[in-house]
């Protein structure tokens, strides 16, 4: 039976055709439906993708769950999740994922264009000549970024690019980041603090944190008091993060210099006070309004969807019983990338899972190997259980059925400095998956059963053992061009050095997988075994 997604609020067209293009998922884009007549939709879907039009609150959970229990999951196709209620989710058992990263160099270059708008006072001389049609260079006096001391507060995907692209312009950054390694910060040539009070003495301050207990309210009067005077402040991250009140006294009284706002406590900020200020830059909450952003948004909330849906990871995911929440971008994308070993390898292997074990290399890795295992678990049991399989029962599922697990610390790979290696056992076969993570959020396999590889899991695969001769690859092309099926991408390893020994083809595929294909492939002398996975 095909998985449904309904898609709730208006997203790119390309995540749209994303969806539209999975034999093994009907989708449903209600977006233009209003709110009302969306929600009688709801019972069919098994994962909802929303924005911020579309409140998930406690009215459309049980509108959702009236007559059906099919709704496992939601995608928030953008960054804040204001707008879910994550208590009745959590407390439903939906699982909630956002987008975190489509939108980074949009909001860097947002960030940019106000640290620039302000040290040059962009927009009052703009207002001052196209509006007011006066021409007074001496009203217009700004400052060089050249040797300034800028502060960045909060050092993660977005934070980190802003000093990159100061560095640009000699300026001297300052990270605080109290949940990153201080060597992200000092490997890019950029200055690390453990003391707040080094951010308060910069000449511009810029903060990228998330909104939280902690960092509600950060800045406040009592910061505000030990700044320089004449500082810059900057935020395009998350509305509350300074105190309004107290930048609106600051601004008044000269002590900050300048600020450009793009976000607010209450959105939309038309009669927010701030805007009565002249050293006040705004711009209405747009640091994901850009074409670019709004493409990478709606094909990462596809994949997302899908993926979900399929159960074979969920990707930033914000509620899981492990507590996720705290933990570092990269932690989480190598927590998706042990569900996705073991639903490959689960796939991949024939009989039932007598054990699961799982290697971890990596001092950054090595205090959340539990939760490694707990996604492991789950992936590894998804194929054969479903969706009656969460990541609340996995471990009591896997134990109930005499499944033996273990995770363990090995020595840091010579070619990679973060790995994890899964293996399962069945009662006549093994295999084993290796995997890394590049840059916080790309997923890579890089060994199946030894044989070396570097591929994306993803969609539709073809997993092809054959003796390494000539002209097998193009026995398989033609085996797989005669079932109408096309080739996305075409992935061999070997595990001897010398040919005539044994080869892996990791063939990715835009079709259907039918059985008839892979008979058709087995019936090739050379291929010694054939099996077909969905990612």
């Amino acid at each position: 039976m095909k998985k449904h997604i309904i898609v709730c609020d208006h997203i790119h067209e390309e995540g749209l055709k994303i969806l539209q293009s999975q034999d093994d998922i009907e989708v449903e884009n209600l977006a233009s439906l209003p709110k009302d007549e969306l929600l009688t939709h709801l019972h069919k879907a098994d994962v909802l993708i929303t924005r911020s039009s579309t409140d998930v609150d406690s009215k459309l959970l049980d509108t959702a769950f009236r007559d059906s229990n099919k709704l496992k999951a939601i995608v928030r196709a953008g960054v804040g999740v204001d707008n879910v209620d994550m208590d009745s989710c959590s407390y439903r058992g939906v699982i909630v994922m956002n987008v975190p990263t489509a939108n980074t160099i949009a909001a860097v270059e947002l960030t940019m264009l106000h640290i620039l708008s302000a040290a040059r006072r962009l927009p009052g001389a703009n207002k001052q000549l196209k509006h007011d049609r006066i021409w007074n260079r001496e009203d217009w006096y700004g400052i060089e970024l050249k040797d300034k001391k800028i502060g960045i507060i909060g050092f993660g995907n977005i934070g980190s690019r802003v000093g990159i692209r100061l560095k640009a312009f000699d300026s001297r950054i300052i990270a605080y980041d109290p949940y990153i390694n201080p060597s992200k910060a000092i490997e890019l040539g950029i200055e690390y603090t453990k003391n707040f009070d080094d951010i308060l003495s910069c000449d511009i301050i810029t903060i990228h944190t998330p909104k939280n207990k902690q960092t509600i309210n950060m800045i406040t009067s009592k910061e505000i008091a030990k700044m320089k005077d004449g500082v810059i402040l900057i935020n395009c991250a998350r509305g509350g993060l300074y105190n309004e009140d107290d930048l609106y006294d600051g601004l008044k009284s000269g002590k900050i210099a300048h600020a450009g706002i793009d976000v607010f406590i209450k959105e939309p900020a038309t009669s927010n006070k701030l805007l009565d200020l002249d050293n006040v830059y705004v711009t209405p909450h747009i640091g994901a309004n850009t074409l670019e952003s709004q493409e990478k948004i709606a094909i990462e909330a596809a994949n997302a969807a899908i993926s979900a849906a399929r159960g074979s990871a969920f990707p930033n995911a914000l509620n899981l019983p492990t507590k996720t929440q705290d933990m570092p971008r990269a932690i989480l994308a190598f927590l998706e990338l042990s569900q996705k070993l073991a639903f490959f390898a689960s796939q991949a292997i024939n009989g039932a899972i007598s054990s699961i074990n799982l290697d971890i290399c990596g001092e950054e890795l090595e205090g959340y190997a539990d939760a490694f295992l707990t996604f492991a678990m789950l992936g590894a049991l998804k194929v054969s259980l479903g969706d009656s399989i969460n990541y609340v029962n996995a471990a009591f599922v896997a134990k109930e059925r005499s499944i033996q697990s273990s995770v363990n610390i090995k020595q840091v790979d010579t070619h990679y400095r973060n790995l994890i290696k899964l293996t399962l056992h069945t009662k006549d076969e093994s295999i084993s998956v290796s995997g890394t993570v590049y840059d916080s959020c790309i997923l890579r396999f890089n060994n199946i059963n030894g044989f070396m590889m570097d591929l994306e899991p993803r969609g539709n695969m073809i997993l092809v053992r054959n003796t390494d001769v000539p002209g097998v690859i193009g026995s398989i092309g033609n085996t797989i061009a005669k079932h109408k099926v096309n080739i996305a991408d075409f992935r061999l390893g070997r595990r001897g050095e010398m040919p005539n020994s044994d080869a892996l083809a990791l063939i990715l595929v835009d079709d259907k997988i039918t059985k008839a294909l892979i008979n058709d492939l087995r019936s090739i002398p050379e291929c010694i075994s054939v099996t077909d996975v969905l990612m």
